[in-house]
């Protein structure tokens, strides 16, 4: 009998982790729906994905917190028998010219972005099982480099350098480790505060001309999550309509 795939997906309550969440699930892997604060929205995906005939477990732990980071670690292990694939989704966005940003908030979004991401990265390194596989999420503004957005991109652009650093440490290890980088994706995250006309021109700046759905970032981490996956390494996959 095959070894049961198991995946984490941290901030997986809702947007983009929760599509990812679901894919992995349909994909044939047992999911553990990390979230930090909204147990219940968790509980409810994960319960939706058992009715589906999937496995799935909604487990609390704030990324930015090492001691709970490796407590997410213990209880997937402990539920699931390993872990295989560790997707990093948890994130935050403040936005605000560097001169105006107080030192809370670039703090927090250091913590969760890129402490956060580097607390379970440590923890993978140290856990996977052979044939695993890394995704971290980067954003497309590292790239784009727009106003407001410095602290954000900043913490993306470390998440970017961890990522092709990490998958030469593992060598020898067969373990993938990749990011991918959205471009502006129809989530909460990316709406709350924006204008009807701010969203209106922010999709229209692909050359595809709409936002990205969640489900489109889901099919890309299935695709490296997943068999067809292993030979890409060390990269980070701009999955953003053609943006940048």
């Amino acid at each position: 009998m095959a070894t049961e795939r198991v995946a984490i997906v941290t901030g997986a309550s809702r947007g983009i982790g929760e599509a990812v969440a679901k894919r992995l699930a349909r994909d044939g892997f047992s999911v553990t729906i990390n979230y930090a604060g909204e147990a219940a929205a968790a509980e409810a995906l994960a319960q939706s994905i058992e009715a589906a005939g999937g496995r799935a477990r909604a487990i609390q732990a704030d990324v930015s917190d090492p001691a709970a980071v490796r407590a997410l670690f213990d209880a997937t292990e402990a539920a699931f028998g390993g872990v295989d694939v560790l997707v990093n989704n948890a994130g935050i966005m403040v936005l605000g010219a560097i001169a105006d940003v107080d030192d809370a908030t670039f703090a927090r979004q250091v913590a969760i972005n890129l402490q956060g991401t580097f607390n379970t990265l440590r923890e993978a390194a140290r856990r996977l099982r052979s044939g695993g596989r890394i995704i971290n999420f980067s954003s497309s503004v590292v790239g784009l480099l727009q106003p407001t957005y410095g602290v954000y991109a900043a913490t993306k652009a470390g998440v970017e350098a961890l990522t092709s650093i990490l998958a030469k440490e593992l060598r020898g290890r067969n373990i993938c480790v990749n990011a991918i980088a959205p471009g502006p994706t129809a989530t909460r995250l990316f709406l709350d505060g924006k204008s009807q006309e701010a969203i209106d021109r922010l999709a229209k700046l692909a050359p595809l001309e709409r936002l990205g759905q969640p489900e489109d970032i889901a099919a890309a981490v299935s695709f490296l999550a997943g068999p067809d996956g292993a030979w890409i390494n060390g990269q980070t996959l701009r999955a953003n309509g053609g943006i940048i």
